[in-house]
Parts: C-alpha cells; structure tokens; sequence
C-alpha cells in the first residue's frame, strides 16, 4: 500500500478533520496549539511534541534547558520526548529537573530504549524511570529498529514481556517503536503482529520522494489506527532541508508533515526563539491545498534524489 500525490491530498484532508476534531467534540486546544488523538490511546497531544534530543546538549546548560522545556509546557506544549541514550542520559536526567514543581502533570511523558533482550530493557526502564524522577513513564518506545534482526529480536529475547509486565506493574502506560532507516523494517514490526500503540517515524518534503516512509509505512500505521510521531520534519539537526538544500522553509517543513495523517510532530527545540517560532506555525497551521503541495514537492523533488539531506537513512 503506497501513497501518490493524489492519495496524499485525500489522506490529508481527512486527517485534517478527523485528528484535530473528534466526532461531536469541538477542536481542543492548549493554548493556542490544536491536539490530536495519539492514536487508539485516545490521549490528546498537540500538535508539537519537545523532543529531548537537542536540550541535553552539552552547549545548553542546566538553567537554559529547564527555562527552555518549562516555557514549552506554559506556551502550550503537552508532550515530551526523550531517549535513554541521548548524551548519555543528560537529556532525561535535565528532563526530569524540568518537570518538577508540578510540571510532570501537564506533559505527556515519552522516552526510548534500545533493549533488545529482556536484561538490557528492563535495566534501561529502571535507568529512566530514575533520571525523570517519575514512577510512571506514559509512553516507552523501542528506539532505532534499524538492523535487519532487529523485528526479531524484540518478538523473541523476551524484550516485548518485560514491556508488558511494565505495563502490568504501573511504571509505562502505552509501548511504542522508532527509527529512522528503513521503512520495510517499521512494517515487519507491525506485520509481526504485537498490538503496538504508537510509532515514530521521520517525515518530511523529502521523505516523500526517497526510501519513503510516507509511502510505505505511514498507510499501514493509519490502518492499524495507531499514534504516529512525525520526526526528522527538516531532515534532522541542524535543521538540513532549510539550512542547506534550500528546497523548503522551516514552515513549509512543518506544514507538511502536520498536513499527513499524523498525532504530533517531535521537535528539536534548544533556543527560545526556535521555540517560539515552531509554537507560532503550530498555532496558525492550516494544511496544504492541492496546488501548493503540487508546487512544493515539485520544487523538492531533485534535492531528495540521493538522501543527500537525509543521512540517516545511509
């Protein structure tokens, strides 16, 4: 099941409808900022997701980091993302100082492993559960499902039962999966069979006409109704689409990507002024008519030819 441009102008429009309003409900808002339904979960995230990757850097220091993702959750921002690896746990332990003083209440919690065998996830579940401060972490996602083994081994090393058993016990909520190389490997994690409730994916203008996971993955999580978290939105720090191939803007980048049948888009956000402007194109989003989104992947399509902008994906 693929997507061609006419496909995607219907799939918009109606995810446009059905994901920011629910049947009989009006459109919920924080602040300003549109939520979507995370899936079959039924949670409400806007429409921007802070991810943690980029706010535990090592330029970012403590008081910025907390100012950063505390501004986040006053402007309107619900959920977070974070990662047990990212620099080596900086990100979750800063997170974790940030959502203190009864922040953690106003913020959907999400965080990655890369347990593959049930010893190593349990020991990374308990490491973040520790450096958040949390007793309960809502989503936890086996992060960068990138080797060919990798589908088989998260069904067969017990790493799945450790996630239920988490589940059973109150410390995660949902259970998810991530990564960011090959499309045909998020669909032999779904094809598997587990009942997965989320997964994240990278996104973009670019995406859409290189080893895309817009084509290939996304229609099968939209049938099996599951949270989809859109990443890599401007091809991945620093910011590649924009910056370097000059193909699109950053607003153009964000559009398109809430324009698809999408919950939320995880962002990178270490300044207060990337803050502030990702904030404002998620409160004034509108998704793209047929002739603008013709213009912009026709205009797109040479930058994409070799995943120059996208190296990830090598």
């Amino acid at each position: 099941m693929r997507l061609d441009r006419r496909d995607f102008l219907k799939v918009s429009a109606a995810a446009t409808a059905s994901l920011s309003i629910a049947a009989g409900e009006t459109l919920v808002e924080h602040n300003g900022i549109p939520c979507r339904p995370l899936g079959k979960t039924g949670e409400r995230v806007t429409l921007l997701t802070l991810g943690g990757y980029q706010i535990g850097q090592p330029e970012v220091t403590e008081q910025e980091a907390i100012r950063i993702m505390r501004s986040a959750i006053d402007e309107g921002i619900n959920s977070f993302d974070n990662a047990w690896g990212y620099h080596e746990g900086r990100s979750e332990i800063l997170m974790g100082k940030a959502l203190k003083d009864g922040y953690r209440e106003k913020v959907f919690l999400m965080t990655k492993h890369v347990g593959r065998d049930a010893k190593t996830a349990e020991a990374q579940l308990e490491e973040s559960l520790e450096r958040l401060q949390v007793d309960v972490i809502d989503l936890w996602q086996f992060h960068e499902v990138a080797q060919a083994d990798d589908p088989h081994r998260i069904y067969s090393e017990g790493a799945l039962e450790v996630a239920l058993k988490a589940k059973q016990q109150g410390k995660i909520r949902y259970i998810g999966f991530t990564g960011h190389r090959f499309p045909d490997l998020h669909v032999e994690m779904i094809d598997r069979g587990f009942d997965w409730d989320t997964v994240e994916m990278p996104l973009n203008v670019l995406d859409h006409h290189f080893r895309s996971f817009e084509k290939e993955t996304l229609p099968k999580a939209v049938e099996k109704n599951l949270g989809i978290i859109a990443i890599k939105t401007l091809g991945g720090p620093p910011g590649r689409i924009p910056k370097e191939s000059g193909a699109a803007t950053v607003s153009e980048c964000l559009r398109f990507a809430l324009s698809l049948p999408i919950s939320t888009v995880a962002s990178g956000i270490d300044s207060m002024e990337i803050l502030k402007e990702n904030v404002t194109i998620a409160r004034n989003f509108k998704p793209f008519e047929e002739e603008e989104l013709s213009a912009l992947l026709k205009r797109t399509r040479q930058a994409a030819s070799k995943g120059d902008f996208e190296p990830y994906k090598r």
